[in-house]
């Protein structure tokens, strides 16, 4: 099914799409980095960024590699 198929099914339905997908990408990033969740959706990393910061979490001090030596 296309995306658009799906999107005028949702909207019929009454359910707001935009406001689901903004939730869902902002739970994201809140759970791994920006970048990441870039790459996994065809987001850019500035888009990404912008939703860590509102939603208040920063990943700068993000440190990658095996932490439990």
């Amino acid at each position: 099914m296309a995306p658009t198929t799906v999107g005028r099914r949702i909207t019929v339905a009454g359910i707001p799409a935009p406001h689901g997908r903004t939730a869902a990408l902002r739970q994201l990033v809140l759970q791994t980095q920006p970048f990441v969740v870039a790459g996994m959706l065809g987001y850019h990393t500035v888009c990404t960024e912008a939703v860590t910061a509102e939603a208040g979490e920063t990943w700068k001090n993000y440190v990658p590699g095996d932490h439990a030596r």
